[in-house]
């Protein structure tokens, strides 16, 4: 399923394509953007945000004859990205076509947009996203990546005990050190779900495997990981408890 950002300066012509986009049922959401300013921020955003985040882009259907910057500059500028969404032009003009896939464009609409033509557009995006996603399964999914001393590196997220929520960033906890991250507890809980994190506190997500010790004393709960007391508030006693009795009967 995917997530579409469509972008054109002419409102009529950016209603009618979501609505194309909308009705395909291979497209999880389409948002528009008025111009490449606009554009730009919700891309960066997201790419910002990660692949699993709610804002999440997959591709950007967009028109090249628009106000200030054209769709031309937008793909040059993705192409500076690390994981930029995939690119399908969508314009009146025959003639830049050529440059269109040299900035490796997935593919070229003309308008007016025929559904037909644009489902064919849509058929090709989803087949090379979900070549992506074959291909980053391995390292991108399995890793985060973290500044150290202006240095990126990737930590391995079964290496991860626990995360503490700090603001609008995490710390992250490994048996050698911490590691402040950009990303939102809130964000991590959503895309560690499947990956045994829960949720025991407003401030902290553990990975289920890493508990030492549940601990109970006058009627509050609290975990042990390594050498770190976590309280679990109330709100998730009960979750935990009974994720904890499921995995020990497994």
């Amino acid at each position: 399923m995917l997530r579409v950002l469509a972008v054109d300066d002419e409102e009529p012509a950016l209603e009618e394509l979501l609505y194309l986009l909308r009705a395909d049922p291979r497209i999880r959401s389409a948002e528009g953007a008025t111009g490449a300013t606009e554009a730009l921020r919700r891309i960066g955003g997201a790419v910002d945000a990660g692949p699993e985040d709610a804002a999440a882009i997959d591709v950007v259907f967009l028109d090249i004859h628009m106000a200030g910057l054209t769709g031309l500059d937008v793909a040059q500028l993705l192409a500076g990205f690390a994981a930029p969404p995939l690119i399908v032009f969508v314009t009146a003009h025959e003639g830049f076509a050529v440059h269109a896939f040299d900035l490796k464009a997935v593919d070229y609409v003309l308008k007016p947009v025929r559904r037909e033509r644009l489902a064919e557009a849509v058929r090709r995006v989803a087949e090379q996203v979900g070549d992506r996603s074959a291909a980053g399964h391995d390292t991108a999914q399995d890793q985060i990546p973290v500044e150290l001393g202006g240095v990126i590196r990737f930590v391995p997220i079964d290496d991860i005990a626990y995360a503490e929520a700090q603001g609008d960033y995490a710390r992250l906890h490994t048996a050698t050190g911490s590691h402040l991250v950009r990303v939102p507890l809130t964000t991590l809980e959503e895309r560690w779900r499947t990956r045994g994190f829960v949720r025991i506190h407003r401030r902290h997500l553990v990975a289920l495997g890493r508990i030492d010790e549940l601990r109970l004393d006058a009627g509050s709960m609290s975990v042990r990981i390594g050498t770190a007391e976590l309280a679990v508030s109330r709100r998730h006693t009960r979750a935990l408890r009974d994720l904890l009795m499921r995995q020990g009967a497994r």
